[in-house]
């Protein structure tokens, strides 16, 4: 099968891409510079950015599915109009030109995030948020799941929508991989109360958004989720694998709150790891999410989490 891919230099969909060529698929990938290390897998780079359409054309011409994989994701950035711009509009972008193309597969890669803080519940796909959104990130990836991405499925596009919780492993750059890097060095010694997530290697992850393509049904969405844990026990787990001491002060829901009020007015100069965004999406909150349905119908499957993080404990 020949897949047109966005987001194939990033972390889920770099490994997508070379799941998919390691199947003896014909991938071609929409990069906006050069990209070596994808040509030499064989990849086929197309110059171009999902918010520009018209550079979509060519590259998704005439292939048999598409991956959207591509995404804005920064906490703490005020830039609210490239977040809108890339998430909402490049979406809009990718699947409008997949219609038109009349292309028969498709699979967007959403967020267990549109549903936000899930205060504590273990939420499925049929859960809705309505409220206001943590971050940035968030909101926009909420605007593009029910506004174009849902919609146009409904009105008959071969789309499946994934839905992955946090993903971790080797290669990621993101500031819970930087979290682990400082547990592993022994120079955190705090992490907030409460707060859990659902979690799944990239591996899993990658590997279930190909089983989306090849079994999920169009127009529904699968949650790629994988266990929850608190942080606090997956900080002690990934402490243990290095043999240093694990964060010991659990910082209260309300001291995390009260900070990020405070450091409002500065956050302009904040660090990403103290900015109010960053602080709100991890005062107490959960987002949990049941993957039981594609486990069911797509065979989805996460390792243990104690087995993943071996695979990215010298990052």
């Amino acid at each position: 099968m020949k897949y047109f891919i966005t987001g194939a230099t990033g972390f889920i969909g770099g490994e997508l891409t070379r799941q998919l060529v390691a199947q003896g698929h014909d991938v071609v990938a929409l990069v906006r510079s050069p990209a070596a290390d994808l040509a030499r897998l064989g990849v086929t780079l197309q110059q171009g950015d999902i918010t520009d359409r018209a550079s979509l054309r060519a590259g998704m011409t005439g292939v048999d599915g598409v991956f959207h994989v591509a995404a804005w994701y920064k906490l703490g950035s005020p830039d609210r109009a490239t977040a809108e711009r890339v998430n909402v509009e490049g979406t809009r972008n990718v699947l409008e030109m997949m219609r038109e193309l009349s292309i028969p597969r498709g699979v967007y890669t959403s967020t267990l995030a549109v549903f936000s803080d899930t205060h504590g519940r273990k939420v499925d796909e049929n859960y809705r948020y309505d409220g206001m959104h943590l971050t940035e990130y968030d909101r926009t990836k909420w605007l593009a799941h029910y506004e174009v991405a849902l919609p146009l499925a409904r009105a008959g596009l071969p789309l499946v929508i994934v839905q992955p919780g946090v993903v971790y492993g080797p290669g990621d750059k993101s500031l819970i991989a930087e979290t682990f890097a400082q547990v592993r060095q022994g120079k955190l010694w705090f992490v907030p109360a409460r707060t859990a997530y659902s979690w799944a290697h990239v591996v899993d992850v990658a590997r279930g958004h190909i089983l989306a393509m090849e079994r999920g049904v169009p127009g529904e969405s699968y949650l790629l989720a994988g266990d929850a844990y608190s942080l606090a026990d997956v900080l002690e787990l990934v402490a243990r694998l290095a043999n240093v001491s694990p964060p010991r002060w659990r910082v209260p829901v309300w001291m995390l709150r009260a900070t990020a009020y405070g450091l409002q007015p500065l956050s302009a100069f904040v660090p990403t790891r103290f900015h109010p965004e960053t602080l709100r999406a991890s005062s107490g909150v959960t987002y949990l999410g049941d993957d039981s349905k594609a486990r069911r119908e797509l065979g989805f499957t996460t390792r243990p989490l104690e087995v993943g993080l071996r695979d990215c404990s010298a990052g």
